[in-house]
C-alpha cells in the first residue's frame, strides 16, 4: 500500500464526528483520488500533511511555536516517503518533540484545510490529517530546529492565539483520549 493509498483508505473508513468534518472528508478524499501527487509538497493546488496532537499522561497537550506562522500549533508537517499516513504523523511528532516511544492512536481525529505559503515559497493549501499521540510517562521534550519553542498546555488553557482549528482538534483529541 502506498502513502496515497493509505490516505484514501483512512478517509474512506473514517466516521467523521460531525457534518462539517464529513464535508471536509469528502472534499479531501475527492482531491486525493483525483491527483496522484496529492501527498507531495510540490503539488501546488494543495497537498496532504500529517500532524499529531501529543498528549501526556496528565492530559496536557504539547504544542510548538511555529517559526514561519508565529503561532502555537500541534506537531506535524509534510509527508515524505512514509509507509502510510499514520507513520508520517508519528515521524513528524517524534522529530519535532524529541520524544521517543510515542504511541499513536490508529484513528483519524480531525481534518483541517488551511491556506499557507509553503516552504517552497508558493501559496497552496495544507490538507492536514490530524491524529492523536500519547507520550510515555515522564517524557522529555527537545526543541528541534523546526520550532521556536515547545511547551505542554492544559487543554482548557491554550495559548491566546489558538485558532478555532486547534481548539477543535484539542477538544476532539481529549474527548477521544478519554473514551
Amino acid at each position: 500500500m502506498t502513502l496515497r493509498d493509505s490516505v484514501i483508505a483512512t478517509l474512506t473508513d473514517w466516521q467523521a464526528p460531525d457534518p462539517g468534518q464529513d464535508s471536509v472528508r469528502h472534499a479531501v478524499l475527492a482531491f486525493v483520488e483525483a491527483r496522484t501527487d496529492a501527498c507531495r509538497r510540490d503539488c501546488t493546488p494543495g497537498h496532504v500533511t500529517a500532524s499529531a496532537l501529543v498528549v501526556d499522561d496528565g492530559g496536557q497537550v504539547l504544542l510548538t511555536l511555529h517559526p514561519r506562522i508565529g503561532r502555537w500549533v500541534q506537531l506535524g508537517g509534510h509527508c515524505e516517503d512514509d509507509e502510510n499516513i499514520l507513520a508520517a504523523a508519528l515521524r513528524e511528532a517524534t522529530e519535532e518533540s524529541g520524544i521517543a516511544g510515542l504511541r499513536m492512536a490508529p484513528d483519524l481525529v480531525a481534518i483541517h484545510v488551511h491556506p499557507v505559503v509553503c516552504s517552497l515559497g508558493v501559496p497552496t493549501r495544507h490538507l492536514d490529517l490530524q491524529f492523536l499521540a500519547h507520550a510515555p510517562a515522564g517524557a522529555q521534550i527537545a526543541i528541534s530546529d523546526e520550532s521556536v519553542d515547545l511547551r505542554w498546555w492544559p487543554p482548557d488553557a491554550l495559548p491566546p492565539d489558538a485558532d478555532d482549528g486547534l481548539k477543535y482538534l484539542v477538544a476532539r483529541a481529549t474527548q477521544t483520549s478519554e473514551e
